[in-house]
């Protein structure tokens, strides 16, 4: 009996049969396939490994003292560079807008397109796609691969094994080792790989990574979509009947026949579907779907069912985009008799797009606006204040500057807010104009401590109004805080 087949036992209540709650992964074997959507895949494999494996080469001048690379995670100086963008430590905020950002941009794609990044551009799709590739370079396409796995071991397919696991170890290592280039200078990392000087922690992250690669993309496959990934049961709790997935027209397809049968069927004025049950939709499937079920979780949107159906619907004769991107709405309105309408454009679309638009905006505005130059300021509370037998009354603050230039710089220090106030600082030097200068070294911090002394009356048991502002003397650019000035 199959699966969820129910019965009636002994004339109790019905019994369903579920099937086996465990069985052994299939092993798949993807056929070649040929048409618009593997060329675009190609296309997209292509890009994508092509930018992953050149950019850490790209130089991009940021001046002296900086690095030259075009992106960089350069951990030992707390610094991700990204072209013309510095993103600092203290900027954590950035890389969660980033994500956020690419969490939309995947909803957004899911409910237009479906799981359209897992079919074309997802790291597991890439380079299971290469290494299928190669796969069938060394041992043939799906008939001859399946041969080669059932035949007894030989000197040829010793051979033919020992080729395919060398390439994928040399892409997996290639794949990690490039990876590791984004976290140190490219050139010079290269250069001590090869010569044994390279620091061992580079040593062995290349090695988990060509690791994770090979075992991933060789072997585990399509079982890190079904099994390891989150993504394809978040994707059926976000889709609508108006998301455009791969689907089969059944209004078209059923009921299914031979070719033979078919032409013999409709010369008789009976019904035949276009689909002649000749399985090379799922033949060609990464991951052994038969789209004709339905959607379903192992579904990754990739097309290759839809060249596969086309190329067959050519050959006999029939329309082709029997399997095609289409909407669940659009085939209960062909089942009806009615004309297909495509809604890109619905509430959900224009939500994920108008939040993109406003975090990336606010994102945008906080980098163009933010300062190379820091101030902070905590006001010394033991004692709170001090009085002098002149009169005068003196408040203690600790201030910290901070550099994020890549140079050293030089600031000057100016006290608002309180009347006739005097300044003084061990760690900095008295200008002409009454203001103090500190110096401070690239990418550093100081802490220094100020006193301030004013006259009795310039202060507040509830403290009055005092603000540090600090100049850079090299552009003009400013930090200010505020505080409050403490007397009797």
């Amino acid at each position: 009996m199959s699966a969820a087949e129910k019965y009636q036992g002994d004339g109790g209540p019905e019994v369903y049969d579920e099937g086996p709650l465990y069985s052994s992964a299939a092993k798949v074997y993807p056929q070649k396939v040929s048409g618009n959507y593997r060329r675009l895949k190609w296309a997209i494999l292509i890009v994508c490994l092509g930018l992953y494996y050149v950019l850490p080469f790209v130089r991009w001048d940021r001046g002296p003292n900086e690095p030259s690379q075009s992106i960089l995670i350069d951990l030992p100086h707390s610094r991700f560079y990204w072209f013309f963008i510095e993103i600092w430590p203290q900027e954590v905020y950035y890389f969660t807008g980033i994500l956020i950002l690419a969490a939309l941009a995947l909803f957004l794609s899911n409910a237009l397109f479906g799981r359209v990044w897992c079919g074309y551009f997802c790291i597991q799709t890439v380079w299971t796609d290469l290494f299928l590739w190669v796969e069938r370079l060394v041992e043939g396409d799906r008939r001859d691969r399946i041969k080669l796995d059932a035949a007894p071991w030989s000197a040829s397919k010793i051979g033919k094994r020992v080729a395919k696991h060398g390439l994928w170890l040399l892409i997996a290592a290639g794949t990690g080792g490039v990876f590791a280039l984004y976290f140190a200078d490219a050139p010079t990392l290269v250069a001590n790989l090869f010569t044994l000087k390279a620091p061992l922690a580079a040593y062995v992250w290349i090695g988990i990574l060509t690791f994770t690669t090979y075992y991933l993309a060789g072997h585990m496959r399509e079982q890190v979509c079904l099994y390891m990934c989150p993504w394809p049961r978040i994707q059926a709790a976000l889709t609508d009947v108006d998301a455009l997935n791969v689907t089969y027209r059944r209004d078209r397809g059923e009921p299914r026949l031979s070719v033979k049968d078919a032409a013999r069927a409709r010369a008789a004025g009976k019904p035949a579907g276009d689909c002649v049950d000749c399985m090379q939709c799922v033949a060609v499937c990464p991951v052994g779907v038969d789209i004709r079920k339905g959607s379903q979780l192992g579904c990754i949107q990739c097309g290759l069912c839809i060249d596969a159906c086309d190329a067959v619907m050519a050959k006999i004769h029939r329309p082709t985009r029997l399997i095609a991107y289409d909407t669940d709405e659009n085939v209960k309105r062909r089942t009806r008799g009615e004309k297909p309408v495509y809604k890109l454009v619905r509430a959900r679309t224009i939500l994920y797009v108008v939040v993109i638009a406003v975090v990336g905006s606010l994102m945008l505005y906080k980098l163009t606006t933010r300062q190379h130059i820091g101030l902070s300021v905590l006001h010394v509370r033991a004692p709170m204040y001090t009085l002098a037998h002149d009169g005068l009354v003196r408040n203690g603050y600790t201030l910290r500057f901070a550099n994020k230039w890549s140079e050293p710089r030089a600031f000057a220090l100016t006290v608002s807010g309180v009347a006739g106030a005097t300044v003084k600082s061990e760690e900095a030097d008295a200008l002409p104009d009454g203001r103090l200068k500190v110096t401070l070294d690239p990418d550093a911090t100081l802490e220094a401590q100020l006193y301030v002394t004013a006259p009795v009356g310039s202060a507040a048991p509830a403290g009055a109004p005092i603000a540090m502002t600090i100049t850079d003397l090299k552009n003009g650019e400013t930090a200010k805080v505020s505080d409050h000035f403490f007397g009797p």
